[in-house]
């Protein structure tokens, strides 16, 4: 065996003392003992899958003194994620094959971790000569940060069949912009109010109707009322953010807690963390859209929304494992094995076959969030002052990576997509 890792490690369900045994990348033996080249003991460490973070903006290219794939790859990978998917809305954004490519050459030259590429879905995209490249497709339904909205289903009407046709997850930001208010903004409560939950809930049921034939999944659920429609709607899936299972409208954030979907009361956060411990959400995803606080200075309603957080999701999930708020099930669940079924990559579980991608983790071991020592390039977190349970070591493709926090391998992230040979 090329690579063995030794230690309390999460298999089918539950933690079990074995040895995972990696060649070529690839898990290829499970067992209590096995012999290998180059062997890791972990002692009583967990050692659980790499993290998949559905949803991520590095900002690359375009908006590269934000972030780029080299900064961003880097927070991903110190947070125990080994697989990103970013999102389409880049300067160009990703709605053509030529674009799409681009950012490929990109993401392969600087990241760190494992990658998927979104295209955007808008007026006439070809869907059909993206479908092999792109990891999913992303519809805005809302006005956010890049220029993709779509203000009715019936302008993309032949777009949504062929995403269809593909057999592509459709991912959605779902917020009915007819229903957006516009009124000045100075709070975050200001900003819930112009984005209200109806915004959301309108949203879902017009893709009920219009888009049924998609396999739709919703990102950054961010009402609790939103939860029974999702259940009526046959093949959806649907993700919720750190941010708005953990912060709220009362939260001392100003600015820094601008998002879209915007941050809601403490009884939705509630709502959707009882939601994700009883499987009505399917992923937990950061959202991760990080600006500087330069313009994250700028008065409340300009602004722009967007709150960086692929470094700080999974430690935030493992300290509420450790505090007994959620069993290590769920945060496996929701942050490894669903985002790899739901976009069909062959990561996020320990078995046979797949991706060696591990984090090894002390869960006695929580630390103080600083958004200073964090590695995205805006260097601040809205989750300033919490707790998180970092990863000790992460591994690529049985490479480890990172531990106790420094770089320690080389880059080697590529395309997830079309890999599965």
């Amino acid at each position: 065996m090329e690579v063995v890792v030794e230690g309390n490690c999460y298999v089918s369900g539950r933690l079990e003392r074995c040895c995972v045994g990696i060649e070529n990348g690839r898990i290829s033996k499970i067992a209590k003992t096995l012999d290998g080249d180059k062997v890791y003991n972990f002692g009583s460490k967990l050692v659980i899958p790499g993290a998949i973070d559905a949803h991520v903006h590095f900002r690359d290219p375009g908006m590269t003194n934000k972030e780029d794939f080299g900064t961003g790859s880097m927070a991903a990978i110190c947070g125990g994620v080994t697989c990103v998917f970013d999102m389409p809305n880049t300067r160009p954004p990703t709605t053509t094959l030529s674009a799409l490519r681009d950012k490929k050459r990109i993401a392969e030259c600087k990241s760190l971790v494992d990658f998927g590429l979104f295209a955007g879905v808008r007026p006439g995209t070809d869907i059909a000569s993206l479908s092999k490249e792109a990891v999913g497709f992303k519809l805005y339904m809302a006005s956010t940060t890049g220029g993709l909205l779509v203000t009715s289903l019936d302008q993309v009407r032949a777009e949504l069949q062929a995403v269809a046709a593909s057999g592509k997850v459709l991912a959605v930001h779902a917020e009915d912009e007819s229903l957006r208010a516009r009124e000045a903004e100075e709070s975050l409560e200001d900003h819930m109010r112009n984005r209200s939950a109806d915004c959301e809930a309108s949203a879902i049921r017009k893709l009920g109707e219009k888009a049924k034939a998609c396999r739709l999944h919703i990102c950054h659920v961010s009402a609790k009322n939103s939860l029974p429609l999702l259940a009526k709607i046959p093949n959806l899936t649907a993700e919720v953010t750190p941010h708005h299972l953990l912060l709220d409208t009362a939260s001392r954030l100003g600015t820094l807690g601008k998002v879209n979907p915007p941050l809601r009361r403490r009884d939705d956060r509630q709502g959707l963390f009882q939601g994700l411990k009883d499987g009505k959400l399917d992923i937990v995803a950061s959202d991760h859209a990080p600006h500087t606080l330069e313009e994250k200075e700028e008065s409340f309603d300009y602004a722009p929304t967007g709150m960086p957080g692929v470094e700080t999701m999974l430690p935030l999930m493992l300290h509420h494992v450790k505090e007994r708020h959620l069993d290590l099930g769920t945060v496996v669940r929701g942050l490894c094995e669903r985002p790899g079924e739901i976009y069909g990559v062959n990561k996020g579980r320990i078995a046979p076959g797949y991706d060696a991608d591990l984090s090894v983790i002390d869960i006695s071991a929580a630390s103080v969030i600083k958004g200073s020592k964090l590695h995205s390039k805006c260097a601040w977190s809205a989750f300033e002052g919490m707790h998180g349970v970092f990863p000790k070591a992460v591994l690529l493709r049985g490479e480890v990576i990172v531990e106790d926090g420094y770089l320690v391998g080389e880059r080697k992230g590529r395309d997830s997509v079309g890999r599965q040979e």
